[in-house]
C-alpha cells in the first residue's frame, strides 16, 4: 500500500464530548462578558479560533488583536476540564478498531486533523484514553482555516513516516460538510461518518472518497488502507 497519512477530527468523529465544548465556550463567555447570546451559530467544522473570533466579533470588537483570542482561548480551556470531568464522553464505533489497524502498520501515520486547540483536544481525548495514541497533528493552533491546519498535520504525517508529502496518500477523517471540504481544498482524500449531526445522505452530497455511518463497517479498512 501507498504510505498513508490519517487525520481524523475529534469531535463527533472519534469521540462524541455530549457538548461539552459548546457548553464550555458558552460558560466563558458568559462568565467573561455577561453573555452567551452571541453564540447562536453551529460550531460544526469550526476551529476554535474561529468560534472565538466571531462572537467576539458579534460582541462589537471591530479589529481583535491576537491576544484578546488567545487570553479568551485559555480561560476557555480552565472551564472546558471542568465540563469534561462531569460529561460521559465516548469512543465512537470502529474507531478503536482504525486506530489498532493503524498502528500495525508502519507506512501509516496516526494523527489529528481537527480545529480543536492543541491542549482541547488534549483534555477531550486524554478522559478516554486515547490523546497519546495520535503523535502528531494539525490543530487550531496552526491556523484559524480548517485546509491550512490540516495541510499542517498531513506535512508533520509525511515528516514522520520519513518522506516527501508528495508521496504520501493523505486521507482526513471527519463527520462534517467542512471536513470533506477541507480535505478537497489540500488534495486529500476523504472518509466522512455520519456519527455527528450531520447524517449520511447529506455528507454523500459533499461527494467524500467514502462515507460510513460509523467505522465499524468492514468497507472502512479498504477506504483507510487503500487495497
Amino acid at each position: 500500500m501507498k504510505p498513508t497519512v490519517l487525520l481524523f477530527d475529534v469531535d463527533g468523529t472519534l469521540v462524541t464530548t455530549c457538548g461539552a465544548g459548546r457548553r464550555a465556550i458558552e460558560r466563558a463567555f458568559e462568565l467573561r462578558h455577561g453573555t452567551k447570546e452571541i453564540l447562536n451559530f453551529s460550531f460544526g467544522g469550526m476551529t476554535d479560533k474561529a468560534i472565538v473570533r466571531d462572537a467576539l466579533l458579534a460582541l462589537g470588537r471591530p479589529s481583535l488583536p491576537e491576544s484578546e483570542m488567545e487570553d479568551m482561548l485559555r480561560f476557555y480551556l480552565e472551564v472546558l476540564t471542568e465540563e469534561v470531568a462531569r460529561t460521559r464522553i465516548r469512543i465512537h464505533d470502529g474507531m478503536a478498531r482504525a486506530m489498532d489497524m493503524a498502528d500495525a502498520r508502519p507506512e501509516v501515520a496516526l494523527g489529528l486533523g481537527t480545529g480543536n486547540i492543541r491542549k482541547g483536544a488534549e483534555i477531550k481525548l486524554g478522559c478516554v484514553g486515547i490523546y497519546h495514541r495520535f503523535s502528531f497533528g494539525g490543530f487550531g493552533d496552526d491556523s484559524i482555516d480548517r485546509p491550512t491546519l490540516l495541510m499542517a498535520g498531513a506535512r508533520r504525517g509525511a515528516d514522520k513516516l520519513g518522506l516527501a508529502i508528495e508521496d504520501c496518500r493523505i486521507v482526513i477523517i471527519g463527520d462534517t460538510p467542512k471536513d470533506v471540504a477541507g480535505a478537497k481544498a489540500i488534495g486529500a482524500e476523504s472518509i466522512a461518518v455520519a456519527t455527528g449531526m450531520h447524517g449520511i445522505a447529506e455528507l454523500k452530497q459533499c461527494d467524500p472518497t467514502a462515507a460510513f455511518e460509523n467505522l465499524a463497517d468492514p468497507r472502512a479498512e479498504v477506504a483507510l488502507f487503500g487495497r
